[in-house]
């Protein structure tokens, strides 16, 4: 089968399409034929084993040289082809989709995934809209986790992949939500809900005066002290920013999670810093918000297969809007 391969860090040429074995489920796992994957900034942090700390910090995905899983991608929608002897909630044909986290990758025709990790592709989505949800619409359901209907909420980076979600799905809540983004992206923004859209070119949240119950941090743009300005008293900072390359560096946007988990515990806000595991009760979750119309995927544009490089260049350098899709 056909498989966009990596065996070292560096920029878009250590990516390969190539012919690889394909895969044989085992016993809890089914085999699914990929139609789409996505990317998402996980796969440029892996591409360039950037940040540096995480060749230490995250063994299962980034070795010293080189990543530790040879295929790239997480997100995929598709068909089951085969199962493994123990699984009974799946069979040949249905349509799934899931979140690899650490096996092999979704940029690849087929993929061998434990069945907890993948659930019934939402009945109202094609597979390129499916398969932009999992790792992108799993971060934004965590990070709005306990938010109450009439909270103010802001989003940082309410135009990427996370944040279309999460504007969408802290409305579903009965929020009152603030986009952050650029001038082009504001009717995107608007479009999916947004009460108040700020344009990062022209206003600084964090000096504007306005208090949120929860700050959505996306981004990493700005200092600990600052987010927590635009904090109630009471409020909420979540941090889930991935960052952009900026020729290489040693913690990236992982200085200002470590800092902020230190000082944490010396003030009165609370301070998440989110840590997502992928699995069937997320997946389920956001199918339910899809389905009822609650939830739209919004996609920028789509690569097929040979094309990731492409894809993850144009994700990176032309900060696209919502989710770029692999078509396989």
């Amino acid at each position: 089968m056909k498989a966009i391969v990596q065996d070292r860090y560096g920029s878009y040429d250590v990516l390969k399409l190539m012919d690889v074995p394909k895969p044989t489920p085992a016993g809890n796992e089914v085999l699914v034929r990929v139609h789409a994957a996505a990317i998402n900034a996980y796969d440029w942090h892996v591409m360039r084993g950037d940040p540096y700390v995480m060749r230490l910090l995250s063994p299962a995905w980034f070795g010293l040289s080189g990543p530790k899983r040879r295929i790239r991608g997480r997100d995929f929608a598709g068909r089951v082809e085969a199962v493994g002897k123990a699984v009974t909630q799946v069979q040949p044909g249905d349509e799934v989709y899931g979140d690899l986290s650490d096996a092999n990758g979704a940029f690849a025709e087929y993929v061998c995934v434990p069945v907890d990790l993948v659930d019934s592709k939402p009945a109202n989505l094609t597979f390129e809209q499916a398969a932009a949800v999992p790792l992108a619409g799993t971060t934004a359901l965590a990070g709005l986790q306990g938010v109450q209907p009439e909270q103010h909420v802001l989003i940082n980076g309410a135009s990427g992949g996370v944040g279309t979600f999460a504007v969408q799905i802290a409305k579903s809540l009965g929020a009152y939500v603030t986009g952050v983004c650029s001038k082009r992206n504001i009717d995107l923004v608007q479009s999916l809900g947004a009460d108040h859209v700020i344009d990062y070119t022209q206003e600084d949240f964090t000096r504007a005066g306005q208090r949120y119950d929860l700050v959505f941090d996306l981004v990493g743009n700005h200092s600990l002290a600052r987010l927590r300005s635009a904090l109630t008293s009471t409020g909420t900072l979540v941090l889930s920013g991935g960052g952009v390359f900026d020729g290489g560096s040693f913690f990236g946007p992982m200085s200002l999670i470590i800092r902020s988990q230190i000082v944490s515990r010396f003030i009165r806000h609370r301070v998440l810093v989110l840590s997502v595991t992928p699995g069937q009760e997320h997946l389920a979750a956001l199918r339910n918000l899809i389905e009822s119309g609650k939830v739209v995927p919004a996609i920028d544009r789509t690569f097929p297969l040979h094309k990731v490089p492409d894809a993850i260049r144009y994700m990176e350098e032309e900060h696209a809007q919502a989710k770029v899709v692999i078509t396989v």
